[in-house]
């Protein structure tokens, strides 16, 4: 199966490199260092062993960002790397580690890119955020005495189903994972159900609880705030994705009736959209101001007349979210997308609105929703009646706040208890080196 597999690979490169270009002409990022992707990588030539942790994208980005700290704090003999999918997920990387880490992008599922990467690499211990499956990847891994950790693990119905349907091959590459951390015992259930030894998978908890929230990121969201108007009504609707923006901005329309002088902070899950964006807010007759487009030693505040405030930068969101009355948390308004991370602006006190179609973060929702720290709206006149309600009561904004900073400290220490897995791979790895 895994030949075929293989092969099946190989002969979707051309498709591979054509849908490289395509996403480049929306983000150029995509047309550098593409030789990474076939394991042509550069390391500084006095590297420590290296650690590596995969995180696909900017939210598994974020949920690494306290585990690799934690690394580079337990385990300064060795180099973190760290590699992504796409290029958001890398500026992500480089903005909040610098060259503290070393990144490249994740090579093909090719054997021979995979090689490549390893010969170059050679790390003691792979970490990968959340449930991915990379055949061969784990195959070479194995192969060459490579631990495997999967960090975060969790695993939808959906994809449970989906995986099923390849049982037999599946189950063989999850033998090549030396150890598990799921989310919760129903992700460790339906792991154990598609082969994986049920005594290597421990149950450490969401790392996304474990969110990194600097003090710095208060402040400048005070800052931000005296900037947009610290007595006008704010509202972020944030990680949007294509079709929600219209939904938002019909939203938007009935709350100024109610509060004039409101502020949609708008951030879009992929800034290469915000142009597109851009265009809807003023077909729509919104005046709107891009931060990019900003002088950056711009210190009056912004005009009251401002309706929308296009967030089309990267990794500034905190700062956002801590500026905001409230959060609306994207990609869950329209089918397909799943949600994205709604405790981010629970951990800064933050009432968070979300849309019924988030079935990746259904769990965490679901708890959200039941400490009354998140409301959830199926249409433009639901969003805009709950923003216009939160908005106006000033009691209601302080109690969910507080509920969702509580849910969130109840939850945290995943990163901990993930360590300690870590930590007795690497005590191993050191006793053998």
């Amino acid at each position: 199966m895994r030949l075929l597999y293989s092969f099946i690979l190989y002969l979707l490169i051309p498709v591979v490199l054509l849908r490289l270009s395509w996403a480049g002409l929306k983000n150029r990022g995509y047309w550098t260092r593409w030789y990474e992707r076939f394991g042509f990588i550069e390391l500084p030539d006095n590297s420590h062993p290296h650690v590596w942790i995969h995180a696909v994208s900017v939210g598994e980005v974020q949920a690494a960002i306290p585990l690799i700290m934690r690394l580079k704090q337990d385990f300064p003999q060795f180099d973190v790397l760290v590699t992504t999918v796409t290029p958001t997920g890398s500026i992500m990387v480089r903005q909040r580690f610098g060259t503290s880490v070393i990144h490249t992008f994740l090579p093909y599922d090719l054997p021979d890119a995979v090689n490549r990467f390893l010969d170059r690499a050679k790390p003691r211990l792979l970490i990968v955020m959340e449930t991915e499956i990379w055949p061969n990847l784990y195959y070479l891994c194995a192969a060459r005495g490579i631990h495997i950790l999967l960090a975060n693990a969790r695993l939808s119905e959906k994809s449970y189903r989906g995986y099923k349907k390849f049982h037999s091959f599946i189950r063989q590459v999850l033998h090549k994972i030396s150890i598990i951390a799921a989310q919760s015992e129903t992700d460790a259930a339906r792991l154990s159900a598609l082969g994986m030894d049920r005594h290597k998978i421990v149950v450490t908890g969401n790392l996304k609880f474990d969110v990194d929230i600097p003090d710095s990121v208060i402040s400048q969201g005070y800052s931000i705030r005296q900037f947009i108007g610290p007595d006008r009504p704010v509202w972020i609707a944030a990680s949007t994705h294509a079709g929600e923006e219209q939904l938002i901005l019909a939203a938007q329309r009935t709350i100024i009736k109610r509060f004039p002088t409101c502020l949609l902070i708008l951030a879009p899950r992929h800034p290469e959209r915000c142009t597109g964006v851009a265009g809807l807010c003023r077909e729509a007759g919104y005046k709107i101001i891009r931060k990019s487009q900003l002088n950056p030693n711009q210190v009056e505040q912004i005009a009251s007349d401002v309706q929308i405030f296009l967030l089309d930068t990267i990794g500034e969101l905190p700062a956002y979210y801590a500026a905001a009355n409230v959060a609306l948390v994207g990609g869950s308004l329209l089918p397909g997308m799943g949600g994205h991370n709604v405790l981010e602006p629970a951990g800064l006190g933050v009432p968070v609105l979300t849309g019924s179609h988030a079935s990746a973060f259904m769990e965490i929702n679901q708890q959200m929703y039941e400490h009354q720290a998140a409301l959830q709206i199926s249409d433009p006149e639901q969003l805009a009646e709950k923003v216009i309600l939160l908005l106006g009561d000033t009691a209601v904004r302080q109690r969910m706040g507080e509920a969702g900073k509580s849910l969130v400290k109840l939850n945290q220490g995943s990163v901990g208890r993930v360590m300690d897995l870590v930590s007795e791979i690497l005590s191993t790895e050191n006793n053998q080196h």
